[in-house]
């Protein structure tokens, strides 16, 4: 008589060990870059560079961090997380590091922009989600990633405080090194995202091509990327040049300091809101208010005399409108596509993102160079939000259609 064995479900990581190490990864990795605007002047300063050398340096950063990201999601889909962010975290240490000893602008470009770009790519959101979508349960998916998405606004309202201190206490240079030795706590903290070849092996049969294909040929995926584009101009432009707009208008360092941890502590509640609503209402709305509601926020910042009390009602506004929109974003390409290529497709929709980041940082250095004033990016920040609110509008957010796989 022959037995039938019921095949063995995959097994899968506790969602409480997923979220709770996602999150302090991504408080770690995403804390530490958020305060890269406290060094633009003393850098510049010191080295005898322009104020376009550091912004050009952060803009490839953020260009390479976007274009890398693809492929270590594509890496961490097929060899596992835990991998790509050890190798994320050596590469985040050695950039840290060698950003504090560059003296030339190249060098610069080199350690903050190509190395540290890198380095995000591999320790941030796309390679989290990744395995947050394989292993929570999609009623529970958009939560479980605006709790990781808050744990990365904690990490900015944490951490910005901590550089300030760092910078006043130790100098610049030797607050890099110090950033340099905790960016590598992100290594074991991936021990906890090390996930079993068959929970990676039970999410799909597609292969990355076909997943490639169907992606790109969505209209809903392209619209996404219009609108994960503009994210990344406004939310970059504000962050890395928000301090010196404060001081070039009379405000003492202490409001930047202030302003940017404020972003940093009301997105706390924004991703977590955004997460949670995201259960419970189409998210192409979410979107679309989230975008129209920082063009709104903008201009009431530009029309209002601009005092210390305006700065800090701004900041917190942003603040919940910052990386709001990252959950409702990555959990609609899940409902769409499926788990399997989670980390490479929000890899692609992630670098749409930082080719908005790399034109509103370089934008925002030469403009204010050619101008001496940054009034003309912040009216562009203005039209593009309105622009994201509207593309958003017709996203389809039901699982996509596919052909039944042929009986073997």
């Amino acid at each position: 008589m022959q037995s039938t064995v019921s095949p063995t479900p995959a097994a899968r990581l506790s969602m409480t060990q997923v979220v709770l190490c996602g999150a302090l990864i991504v408080t770690l990795s995403m804390g530490i870059r958020h305060g890269f605007g406290l060094w633009l002047q003393p850098i510049t300063m010191d080295r005898g560079w322009t104020r376009e050398t550091f912004a050009f340096a952060i803009a490839v950063q953020n260009l390479m961090w976007g274009a890398a990201g693809p492929f270590a999601g594509m890496l961490a889909d097929r060899f596992g997380a835990f991998r790509v962010l050890v190798v994320g975290a050596l590469l985040y240490a050695a950039g840290l590091v060698l950003m504090g000893l560059a003296t030339s602008g190249l060098a610069f470009t080199g350690s903050a922009g190509l190395m540290l770009g890198l380095a995000q790519s591999g320790t941030t959101y796309a390679i989290v989600y990744g395995v947050i979508g394989r292993n929570v349960a999609p009623e529970q998916r958009s939560w479980a990633m605006g709790v990781t998405a808050a744990a990365g606004s904690f990490g900015q309202f944490l951490m910005v405080p901590v550089e300030n201190w760092l910078i006043g206490s130790f100098g610049w240079q030797q607050a890099l090194f110090i950033l340099g030795c905790l960016a590598l706590a992100i290594a074991p903290l991936g021990l906890g995202l090390k996930e079993p070849q068959s929970t990676r092996a039970a999410a799909g049969h597609q292969s990355i091509g076909q997943a490639l294909r169907e992606a790109f040929g969505y209209p809903s995926f392209q619209l996404l990327m219009a609108g994960y584009f503009v994210c990344g101009f406004q939310v970059v432009f504000i962050g890395v040049h928000m301090p010196s707009y404060l001081k070039d208008h009379g405000m003492s360092p202490q409001v930047a300091t202030y302003a940017l941890a404020l972003i940093g502590l009301f997105n706390v509640i924004g991703t977590y809101a955004a997460g949670a609503l995201g259960q419970r209402m189409p998210k192409r709305y979410i979107l679309s208010a989230i975008y129209f509601l920082r063009s709104v926020a903008i201009v009431v910042f530009l029309s209002v005399p601009l005092t210390p009390m305006s700065v800090y009602v701004f900041s917190s506004v942003m603040g919940l409108l910052w990386l709001s929109t990252v959950p409702p974003t990555n959990a609609v390409v899940a409902q769409i596509f499926g788990v399997q290529y989670l980390s490479m497709l929000g890899g692609f929709v992630f670098f749409s993102h930082q080719i908005g980041s790399f034109l509103g940082v370089w934008l925002g250095g030469k403009l204010y160079d050619a101008t001496g004033t940054y009034d003309v990016v912040w009216w562009i920040a203005v039209a593009l939000g309105v622009f994201a609110g509207l593309v958003n509008l017709p996203v389809r957010e039901s699982a996509i259609a596919r052909p039944a796989p042929a009986a073997a």
